[in-house]
């Protein structure tokens, strides 16, 4: 393997998805926060923020600049990028901040509420670090002292069931496990890390569609409230969809919808669905919505 110091053309180690907490002793837990997954290279001369997709995210957040006071040595560190909002990590704020692009307009944002970047991997020491076991790179973690923007991930052993249900208590994103003497796996899913999402379902009407060229329906789906019909974002399904058919072939309506004109297929919102979905936007739009079963059709 290149030195990962000197290549940067690498993407962090990724993680698969199962759908309910577990305890178990071969795995520490910790809490999966909703933000920028992002390694960072630094020293004590410079530092520089990557995103999973290999982007440059170093001019968005100067603040992170700090975290070369803590580091002695060429270091590697995996984390999250999180934007709390009254103590609660909120993507829609993280996401202004990539968008900002006046410079005087960074640094303010910057002062006047700075991002925190959550540590729980390192990569790298003056060495390749990523053949050891994680237990053993979490040493190598815990020699570092948390700053003003920089934190590292708090782990609880065993009892994965106890936090989850602590994190749909506080509505956050979910957990993450992550088998103990698991290595450290560029450029790859395995399972040695696994997410477990806090989703939330909520039943919602289909009030029109797109037709996308690889044949994929983009619904547009909203909720009653007070009288009126309003949007709550799009979610796609396939060919293999046992409705597909039928929404194809529904006769094309006035747009019901209260807040939104886009060039798309109207229909009469009688199809209903059950849709999971991390977290509603303050506009009222869903969060990666994922249609999981229609209740009803015309």
């Amino acid at each position: 393997m290149k030195d990962l110091w000197k290549d940067r053309e690498f993407s962090p180690m990724l993680l698969r998805e199962v759908d309910k907490p577990f305890n178990s002793k071969e795995h520490i837990f910790e809490v999966k926060f909703d933000g920028i997954r992002a390694v960072i290279f630094v020293n004590r001369n410079s530092i520089y923020v990557q995103s999973r997709n290999k982007n440059d995210l170093t001019k968005f957040f100067p603040e992170l600049d700090s975290i070369r006071s803590i580091v002695n040595k060429n270091v590697i560190f995996d984390g999250e990028i999180v934007q709390l909002v009254d103590g609660k990590p909120s993507f829609s704020e993280l996401q202004k901040r990539i968008r900002v692009r006046s410079k005087s307009r960074i640094e303010s944002m910057s002062k006047i509420n700075p991002v925190n970047f959550v540590a729980f991997d390192i990569l790298y020491e003056d060495e390749d670090l990523t053949g050891k076991t994680l237990l053993e790179r979490k040493d190598y973690l815990d020699m570092y002292c948390d700053n003003e923007v920089f934190v590292k991930s708090k782990v609880i052993e065993n009892d994965g069931v106890k936090l989850f249900d602590s994190v749909k208590k506080l509505g956050l994103e979910g957990i993450v496990a992550k088998d103990k003497k698991g290595l450290y796996n560029i450029n790859k899913r395995t399972d040695d890390f696994i997410k477990i999402k806090n989703k939330q379902r909520d039943e919602f009407f289909v009030g029109g569609y797109e037709l996308k060229k690889n044949g994929i329906l983009s619904l547009a789906l909203g909720e009653y409230k007070d009288g009126s019909f309003y949007y709550v974002g799009n979610a796609s399904i396939s060919k293999n969809s046992k409705i597909y058919d039928s929404i194809i072939k529904l006769k094309k309506d006035r747009n019901y919808f209260c807040d939104i004109d886009n060039d798309i297929i109207y229909i009469k919102p009688n199809i209903s669905c059950h849709v999971e979905y991390l977290e509603r936007t303050k506009n009222g739009l869903l969060r990666h919505p994922i249609v999981k079963d229609f209740l009803n059709k015309e």
